[in-house]
């Protein structure tokens, strides 16, 4: 047989098809009996077919107790050879309501095994976290008497409690322009990895007036810094945000004013500066910012140019509206969608380009517990579509990444969407500086809300920001959450079965 294509697997299976054929052919003239095995079915579970994953219509009441029957909602993994298929066990469990897991966390209800000691990694993982152990034989048993669980919330559940377009911390009153939005109302949930960045304390939940930015020195102001080292760049963008105004990563059309800090002569986006028109001010402008009359567009801070006001009627008609600037931990509620169709929400991540990293924006689609339903709610450059195409990673750049999300086709079990980077290298987000989240509402669209990310030091994957249901709202919320672990370690926390 003569192979035509080399690592073709169609060409593959003829030229072994005929290599088969013309040995049958061949044993049977010589009458030459062929050492021929039946093959039994295949059992290992790596082989095994994989059944749909079908999400779980109740909440996890928690662990199995010894001789007690199962519930619904229930998370069960299954680990090691049984003698009922791998297929037929999933199938009659997703059918009377439990919920079928891919790994074994600390919210695992129960392990089916006939090999406790097997050292598989589910069974090492379930012996660490005190999760009970069920034979198949049990498990069959108890199959046949599952009690009644309690279902997820509805997202309907509640209606009228949502809040307008921009509404903060609980449905309170629309906030123009660049309002500061009050913290979250709880502490940020995360994976059982210690973060590195502390996270700020969180006040409970409160309605607050209507902030606004009316009369402070940088309402409506982009500002962009160059230069400086992380702490100094990370302590200018916070005076930024303070004066009223939004602190800009790169540059980009929004941009209405730079500041200069020691090296930032050496920023190329510097050359730019006077063909856009954009004043360039030294870092004493932020102790006292005012328009300067006269002042050059990207000339040394202090010259001047009338075009350089950035408050000028021809510059103002071209800006967007500005979003809301959230600070880390800043909470805002997604508008209800009115008549139109729900819009796909996006958050998107930049970042000042880098040389020595490569930074990869991942998202997790996550239930009541805060894992993961299966792997494949795992979205990343490897895999930028989750099952129900709901969330999805639909640009990949250098410098700049985003998630989309269709929050009103996700199933009611899915609580939360977080959205996370990951730097595949030594360097840290320390290195790599400010990181920039913004939520925008469609494809066009203005933004709803943005933040800036500043701090980070040592970390190597960053909590960027999550959307989560608060009863029948779904909210919007900048985090700025570090970890020293690398994805891996941030996927395994959120329920993801990695390879070690």
């Amino acid at each position: 047989m003569e192979q035509t294509r080399a690592h073709d697997a169609l060409d593959d299976t003829r030229v072994l098809a005929g290599i088969l054929r013309a040995t049958l052919r061949e044993a049977a003239r010589l009458d030459l009996p062929l050492p021929l095995v039946t093959c039994p079915p295949r059992q290992d579970v790596q082989f095994a077919p994989q059944p749909p994953k079908t999400p779980c219509a109740y909440r996890n009441p928690g662990r199995a107790e010894a001789g007690g029957p199962l519930v619904q909602g229930m998370k069960i993994a299954i680990t090691g050879e049984t003698a009922t298929s791998r297929a037929e066990l999933v199938a009659r469990s997703v059918a009377v309501g439990l919920n079928v897991m891919s790994s074994v966390s600390r919210h695992t209800s129960a392990l089916v095994t006939n090999e406790a000691g097997s050292g598989s990694a589910k069974a090492r993982r379930a012996a660490a976290e005190g999760v009970p152990v069920i034979d198949e034989h049990t498990f069959l048993r108890l199959l046949g008497d599952v009690r009644a669980g309690t279902p997820h919330r509805g997202a309907a559940e509640g209606a009228g409690a949502s809040g307008g377009a921009g509404s903060v911390s609980g449905g309170a009153a629309a906030v123009p322009g660049n309002a500061v939005a009050a913290p979250a109302s709880t502490a940020v949930p995360v994976p059982a990895a210690a973060p590195s960045t502390p996270v700020a304390a969180v006040p409970a939940p409160r309605r607050p007036a209507p902030a606004t930015t009316t009369g402070r020195p940088l309402a409506g102001r982009r500002v962009l810094i160059l230069g400086g080292t992380h702490p100094a760049a990370a302590a200018a963008r916070t005076r930024v945000v303070e004066l009223g105004g939004s602190a800009a990563i790169n540059l980009s059309r929004t941009v209405t004013d730079a500041v200069l800090l020691p090296g930032g002569e050496a920023d190329r986006r510097l050359r730019r500066m006077p063909e856009l028109g954009l004043p360039v001010h030294d870092e004493h402008w932020l102790n006292a910012p005012r328009a300067t009359p006269g002042a050059a567009p990207g000339a040394a801070p202090g010259a001047a140019s009338p075009a350089a006001d950035a408050s000028s009627p021809e510059r103002e008609a071209d800006r967007p509206l500005s979003p809301l600037v959230l600070p880390r931990g800043g909470v805002v509620d997604l508008p209800a969608p009115q008549q139109d169709a729900a819009p796909l929400w996006h958050i998107t991540a930049a970042w000042a380009p880098q040389e020595a990293a490569d930074i990869d924006v991942v998202a997790f689609v996550l239930d009541e517990d805060e894992q993961v339903t299966f792997d494949e709610d795992f979205v990343f450059y490897g895999a930028p579509e989750n099952p129900a195409g709901t969330v999805r990673l639909l640009t990949d750049g250098p410098a700049e990444q985003t998630i989309a999300v269709d929050l009103a086709s996700l199933p009611p079990g899915s609580r939360k969407v977080a959205v996370a980077a990951a730097i595949d290298g030594e360097a840290t987000f320390g290195d790599v500086g400010a990181v920039q989240v913004t939520a925008v509402p469609g494809t066009g669209a203005a933004p709803l809300a943005r933040a800036t990310l500043d701090a980070a030091t040592t970390e190597r994957t960053l909590l960027l920001a999550e959307f989560y249901r608060s009863g029948p709202v779904w909210r919007f919320r900048a985090v700025g959450q570090g970890y020293d672990d690398g994805l891996a370690g941030l996927a395994r926390g959120y329920g993801v079965d990695i390879a070690d």
